[in-house]
């Protein structure tokens, strides 16, 4: 994103990105308080269910008890970016042992109560709060399937395993071949407004 940024001039406020980009730190770029903006990309399912959050950001267990933050730490290794992540705890546990017994019956209350390990950033709540249905949402991601027809059409122009031997000449194959592309989507596009007029 920061070459997209430098290449653009400017920080883009929307994303419209496929699955793989589901990562709290794209979520987190895209979001800012000054000049909303937003990343529509799809959720991927880790951990079984989708989490919720209270009004100050901390996740909520399955019987909608709010988790405390017992620790944070940071995150360096397996990861692609390095991050702060909180261990959030059963509140019927911590700070103080209540002596309730979980509302839900949960089978981790034995083990001392649920307990989950977040990045201790606002895109990861972003990330599971993001309103999916929304026709802001459905509007962006639509967005992608001009993306894949651009590069299917690049693909098919031979701009994945070009057949030459050094970097320049890879560069001018790839620029005409967009080159090729932008002029085919403005050749539909003046046909379209041929046959419109007619």
């Amino acid at each position: 994103m920061t070459a997209v940024q430098r290449r653009l001039g400017f920080r883009p406020r929307f994303g419209a990105l496929d699955a793989a980009y589901d990562a709290w730190y794209v979520y987190e770029y895209f979001h800012r308080e000054d000049e909303p903006g937003f990343a529509a990309v799809p959720l991927v399912k880790k951990g079984g269910h989708r989490r919720t959050f209270d009004a100050e950001g901390l996740p909520l267990c399955k019987a909608g008890l709010s988790m405390p933050c017992k620790f944070t730490f940071w995150a360096r290794k397996g990861v692609l970016v390095p991050h702060k992540k909180g261990r959030y705890v059963c509140p019927l546990f911590f700070p103080e042992p209540t002596g309730q017994p979980c509302p839900m019956d949960d089978p981790h209350w034995a083990k001392g109560g649920c307990k989950t390990t977040l990045a201790a950033s606002i895109g990861a709540r972003i990330r599971h709060q993001l309103d999916r249905d929304s026709a802001a949402y459905k509007d962006l991601y639509r967005q992608r399937t001009a993306t894949e027809r651009i590069n299917a059409l690049a693909t098919d122009l031979g701009i994945e395993r070009p057949k030459l031997r050094n970097g320049a000449a890879i560069a001018n194959l790839n620029t005409l071949i967009y080159v090729l592309i932008n002029l085919r989507v403005l050749q539909r596009v003046r046909a379209k407004r041929q046959a419109k007029s007619s």
